[in-house]
């Protein structure tokens, strides 16, 4: 009789110990799930992109088609120019999307919210938030150019990184990252405003 007894206890010790095993084993799962559901809305952020068109000013025939994407704080910018005369070219962000001066006035001087000398694009002297830089049109005139930084955003409301109400031009010369304060890069041949 005490052996059945015995017997008895182990088992429901047994089962005790099973339940309480599937319920550890049950609340680790769930864990794991929400753990993996955390991961899953990490990989949605949110992807924004603004393309626009460059249209010709000064009376040249330049064009060209710009892209910019942010994700994850990074702006991307990507652009694709045709109807340049072979050589350098400065592309700039300036201060207005307004490119309806035939010369591409309209568009105000460079973007520089911060007060900065103009300079190539990372140097320690400093440099505008609009200084991109020069671009190599070839002997067709046409040319690219790609970039990536955490200084820009889309439409971020931060008046020292956002660029929407913003245009890029693309300039008749080179920058030479020193004349105050545009970089004698002479007139503006291309102008879209940077606009949703």
């Amino acid at each position: 009789m005490k052996k059945i007894a015995m017997s008895l206890m182990l088992a429901s010790l047994v089962l005790v110990s099973c339940k309480d095993d599937k319920k550890k084993l049950d609340s680790e799962e769930a864990t794991d799930t929400e753990v993996v559901e955390e991961v899953e809305e990490v990989e949605e952020m949110e992807v924004k992109k603004v393309t626009m068109t460059l249209a010709s000013k000064s009376g040249s025939s330049a064009t060209g088609t710009v892209t910019f994407t942010e994700q994850e704080g990074v702006v991307a910018m990507e652009a694709t120019l045709s109807g340049l005369t072979p050589g350098t070219h400065a592309i700039h962000i300036h201060e207005k999307a307004d490119c309806t001066a035939e010369d591409g006035t309209s568009s105000g001087g460079h973007w520089n919210p911060t007060f900065a000398p103009h300079g190539k694009w990372g140097a320690e002297e400093g440099f505008h938030k609009g200084d991109i830089g020069n671009v190599e049109a070839d002997e067709n005139g046409n040319a690219s150019i790609a970039m990536k930084t955490d200084e820009w955003c889309i439409g971020c409301g931060d008046e020292n990184k956002d660029i929407l109400g913003k245009a890029i031009i693309v300039h008749q010369g080179t920058d030479d990252y020193t004349t105050q304060p545009t970089g004698a890069a002479g007139a503006r041949v291309s102008c879209g405003g940077i606009i949703e």
